[in-house]
């Protein structure tokens, strides 16, 4: 294998390369591989580089938020925040797509239940709930069932505390909603 003058091996990337933003890929040989079109996004398929469009990416998001302070228990029920959907999401399936924290635990019989509801509508057949002593819903007896997993851009999202834990002490609760865009 000789030099071309420039330091590289002829054989190197500077013999396939042809066009403006070539690209080398190597298979069983090195070989050219050209630019993608406008949108296009570089990915891999079966191991090599391929071109796909952007749009048919999934992108996962979340969006977690506050109900309340960090240290307040939570002394009420009924609607705890409003906000609007910055954007159009998919909620994950199952258990997945739902979650809640608490800074403190509740304690006693009764169990820290919350809804969540899009422009006045539950999107939960089961509730999140929150076990005596736990401070996530993740490990909960009861999984949260989600009932409507599509929610719209610009929607009214708004969270109700339906009951309180007995011990009246359950504090910092947090809400994530996780999925992908739509």
């Amino acid at each position: 294998m000789g030099f071309n003058g420039d330091l590289y091996p002829s054989a190197g990337a500077s013999v396939v390369m042809t066009t403006k933003g070539d690209l080398v890929r190597y298979d069983s040989e090195r070989e050219r591989y050209g630019i993608g079109s406008t949108g296009q996004v570089l990915t891999v398929a079966s191991g090599l580089p391929a071109w796909a469009d952007a749009g048919s990416l999934t992108h996962g998001v979340v969006v977690t938020f506050a109900c309340g302070d960090e240290t307040t228990a939570v002394d009420s029920t009924g609607q705890k925040i409003s906000f609007r959907m910055p954007f159009a999401m998919t909620l994950t399936a199952g258990t997945g797509g739902v979650r809640g924290s608490l800074v403190t635990a509740g304690t006693g019989a009764n169990l820290f239940t919350v809804d969540i509801n899009e422009s006045g509508s539950t999107i939960l057949s089961t509730k999140l709930t929150f076990d005596a002593t736990e401070t996530t819903t993740v490990s909960a007896v009861t999984p949260v069932v989600i009932s409507d997993t599509a929610l719209s851009d610009d929607a009214i999202i708004t969270v109700d505390v339906d009951q309180l834990d007995s011990g009246g002490v359950a504090a910092g609760l947090k809400i994530s909603l996780i999925g992908t865009l739509t």
